[in-house]
């Protein structure tokens, strides 16, 4: 019979189980915390219920095989049975599950990319095959195709912008930025500026930070309110210096608002809680994920409340430099 010192399992972070004649006679502090402490001298058929994953604990040469919720539903879990003797063995639990999730949404980020690239280009090049057409109407295709390509084109250059600030994301800004003056230019290049109002509760708000990224993160934020807040409604951009000595900076929109379902899911990429009316307003898809990113570089948070026929409240909090 295989003896065993458990004194170095029990060091080890990862699950770790020892298991002699399908009972589980050890299991580290880190497989009970997994597993729950009544898996001592129980049955692995009853601790781990996955037929195949016990099938792999029983062979003879031991082996590997990926088990799905062993902690929480949607869990990846990867089982190594590692044989001792004729009776023994050492199962090894690595969680997978961060890794899988990763690879899914870059699967998913992929295809949701294709798919609003190749929507507005079969635009195009159907308008062009058009055009071939001495007799078609020139002018309106041609304005088509030129609202398509734009549409193309705002879409890559989010997408490069997202692909730049994700390359950097580990790496804190560090220029001190007067948050003020950034919101007064924002708001003075928001196109008609006429309905943006800006009100602060200090002269200057100075943060650690990149000034360019930040201004693209109130022109995104004034911009999604000019989509979606009713027509000649106001649009508030708010800076506070909160009692934390935080920074707050909000812009709201008087909206339709959004149901509450769809909050915690609006910084996805190309996530829209109204697909048609995204589409119709111009959106990429991207623009509040480009904010949550920006904002978590800059060690901050982003948070967006709403109120169904009231409006919206998309609000970015950051640590304040003192002055």
């Amino acid at each position: 019979m295989t003896m065993i010192d458990t004194t170095a399992l029990e060091l080890i972070d990862s699950p770790i189980l020892l298991i002699r004649s399908n009972r589980i006679i050890f299991g580290n502090a880190a497989a009970q915390a997994l597993l729950g402490r009544h898996i001592l001298n129980e049955d692995v058929r009853l601790a781990i219920r996955h037929p195949e994953a016990v099938s792999t604990i029983n062979a003879r040469q031991g082996g590997r095989i990926r088990v799905p919720g062993i902690s929480i539903p949607g869990s990846i879990w990867e089982l190594a049975c590692h044989v001792l003797d004729e009776t023994t063995r050492l199962v090894t639990l690595d969680d997978k599950s961060i890794g899988v999730s990763v690879a899914r949404a870059h699967a998913d980020f992929v295809a949701n990319a294709s798919h609003e690239l190749r929507t507005p280009l079969a635009a195009v090049l159907g308008y062009v095959e058009t055009l071939t057409d001495p007799k078609a109407g020139a002018d309106r295709f041609l304005g088509i195709i030129a609202r398509e390509a734009q549409r193309m084109l705002a879409l890559v250059e989010d997408l490069m912008s997202l692909s730049r600030i994700e390359a950097i994301k580990h790496e804190a800004p560090s220029d001190p930025v007067d948050l003020v003056a950034v919101a007064r230019e924002a708001v003075a290049e928001s196109g008609d500026s006429s309905n943006v109002r800006l009100t602060a509760n200090i002269d200057r708000a100075m943060v650690a930070g990149d000034r360019a990224q930040l201004a693209q993160v109130l022109r995104n934020l004034i911009e999604n309110a000019r989509k979606y807040g009713r027509p000649g409604t106001p649009i508030d951009v708010v800076l506070e210096l909160t009692p934390t000595g935080w920074l707050s900076l909000s812009v709201i929109d008087q909206g339709d608002g959004i149901a509450p379902e769809h909050l915690p899911r609006l910084t996805e990429r190309f996530y829209r809680a109204d697909a048609s009316r995204s589409r119709q307003a111009g959106g990429t898809g991207l623009g509040l994920s480009i904010v949550k990113h920006i904002v978590e570089r800059h060690r901050g948070r982003f948070d967006i409340s709403s109120r169904l026929g009231v409006g919206t409240t998309a609000a970015v909090i950051l640590p304040g430099l003192p002055e």
